[in-house]
């Protein structure tokens, strides 16, 4: 296969697989079967999470530093952590990022980027990618953000890709592959802006 391009992406994203890349570089496609997702309309905050907001420790940004959220993402988050963001994926992303199409959720202190999260949007679908966090419940923050605007602009599918202990979190469930293909073709019939969260005036 050529190199990764943004037309790949979306071709892969709107026929429900996604790449990865190995140890050595080589670049796999996937389609999980089951798929896991998260319900936008019933993810709620953890408690523990609520003082957190409250006190507006973090400034949130979207798409402020998109490469370097990938970049972030890529680095191993332990010693048997495998990587699977490549050089060649971060590029063709930040190709789809320049298109409109993919999007950063940022976390900042100080003015220092200490947390966030990347994915791409198409139709009303978004599929997360990956987060990182260099100060506690910065990653989280920037999901909390990421529902708000999900649901803000009427998203209908969050696309979560793989289960783990990180998505159940914010509650992430596992449905059928051919049941998530049938969301993801009804998400992409419907039209949805990912943009910046608009606060309501008190």
């Amino acid at each position: 296969m050529e190199k990764l391009t943004a037309d790949d992406l979306v071709y892969g994203y709107i026929n429900g697989i996604f790449p990865m890349a190995d140890a050595d570089g080589t670049l796999y496609w996937y389609a999980p079967d089951p798929r896991a997702i998260i319900p936008i309309d019933t993810y709620k905050p953890a408690k523990s999470l609520r003082p957190v907001l409250n006190r507006n420790q973090f400034e949130v940004r979207i798409n402020t530093a998109f490469n370097e959220v990938m970049r972030n993402c890529s680095i191993p988050r332990s010693d048997d952590d495998s990587v699977w963001i490549s050089e060649e994926i971060i590029q063709a992303y930040t190709e789809l990022h320049h298109m409109g199409l993919a999007h950063s959720v940022e976390t900042y202190m100080d003015d220092r980027l200490v947390g966030g999260l990347y994915g791409v949007a198409l139709g009303s679908a978004f599929f997360g990618e990956s987060m990182f966090n260099k100060v506690s419940n910065a990653s989280k923050v920037a999901f909390h953000y990421l529902i708000l605007i999900l649901r803000q602009q009427r998203f209908s599918l969050l696309d979560t890709q793989f289960i783990n202990d990180n998505v159940r979190r914010y509650g992430a469930i596992e449905i059928p592959k051919a049941d998530y293909l049938k969301q993801l073709k009804a998400a992409l019939r419907q039209k949805a802006k990912f943009t910046e969260l608009v606060r309501e005036k008190v």
